[in-house]
């Protein structure tokens, strides 16, 4: 048995029990890995909250996790026992989303999820990467986003503006970044790289003249923001559905190649895990945790951390 956090209904944060469970079963194409750390995302709550996907109970909230692998699958040729792997568990484009996510001691995943952590990187900071990252960087794809292009963030301090504001400042060379925030973060987002941050309880969006060549809108403001925005460029909304009929709409591809590709970028320290220092929540505080992320105030990714850690005799029993 394992300690898991679940849910049997959707509701408030509430709902949420921690019960034990059964350690789940290895599939032949997946990883057994004892998580360390987990991180929280809005599509979290959502889901939670009201059924936005099909989803039979109980289930188990969480898309991202670091740990260990402690077992694999007979057609498994990438990792072995042991490896330290980080991931987003749950596949969008799948027929149905994972009932066992993330907030447990032992979680099951498709190899072609994951990738090995990056040696610099604690199991936390791992962690909070996967769903934000590469909604990030689905964004400037689905824009088509090119070299010396402008770039005008909406939320710059949140768990996938922080990333936008260092992916396109590091990795896909924009020409100048601009970012909004609140006035306590402003020091904090010109630190990830953004040429400009606009404070947002000063500054309207109508009162800024210079025009860009695409707005990421990552907190579904873009009915407003695309005043900001050049004649026929692309507006970003990652939320659904986007507040504006111009925006497009930006989802994320669930790839561990694409963490893998950004291995050289993390461990050289030019990319950065940012968690809200308020964490990490330990495992017993996952509703504190949840409360936390939905007062929308987090700077970087709520992350869990502290989960219960079975003996090596006892694990050897728990997952033959």
């Amino acid at each position: 048995m394992q300690k898991a956090w679940i849910y049997e209904e959707h509701g408030p944060k509430e709902v949420l029990e921690l019960r034990e469970i059964a350690v789940p079963r290895l599939k032949h194409n997946q990883l057994l890995v004892q998580v360390r750390a987990a991180a929280l995302n809005p599509i979290d709550s959502k889901m939670r909250q009201r059924p936005i996907v099909p989803a039979c109970f109980p289930m188990i909230p969480g898309c991202d996790m670091a740990g260990v692998v402690t077992k694999k699958g007979d057609s498994v040729l990438e990792f072995k026992i042991g490896d330290e792997v980080y991931g987003n568990i749950q596949d969008f484009c799948a027929d149905e989303v994972k009932q066992l996510g993330t907030l447990a001691e032992f979680i099951v995943v498709e190899e072609h999820l994951v990738a090995l952590k990056p040696k610099n990187l604690s199991f936390e900071e791992a962690a909070s990467l996967p769903v934000a990252v590469q909604t990030a960087i689905q964004g400037f794809r689905t824009a088509g986003f090119k070299e010396g292009q402008s770039v005008f963030v909406v939320g710059g301090a949140g768990g996938v503006g922080t990333l936008v504001v260092q992916l396109a400042k590091y990795l896909f060379g924009a020409s100048k970044v601009v970012a909004t925030t609140s006035t306590a973060k402003l020091k904090f987002v010109k630190s990830l790289g953004a040429d400009t941050v606009v404070d947002y309880t000063k500054t309207r969006y109508e009162d800024i003249k210079e025009k860009y060549d695409l707005v990421y809108d990552t907190v579904g403001d873009s009915k407003n923001s695309s005043i900001v925005a050049e004649d026929h460029a692309p507006i970003i909304d990652i939320t659904w559905p986007p507040s504006n009929p111009r925006a497009i709409h930006s989802g994320l591809t669930v790839s561990g190649e694409i963490l893998e590709k950004l291995r050289p970028y993390l461990e050289s320290g030019v990319l950065k895990a940012v968690i809200d220092p308020a964490g990490p929540f330990h495992f017993s505080d996952v509703p504190q945790a949840f409360g936390y992320l939905e007062t929308g105030r987090a700077r970087g990714k709520v992350v869990v951390s502290s989960f219960p850690r079975q003996s090596p005799s006892l694990m050897t029993l728990l997952i033959d």
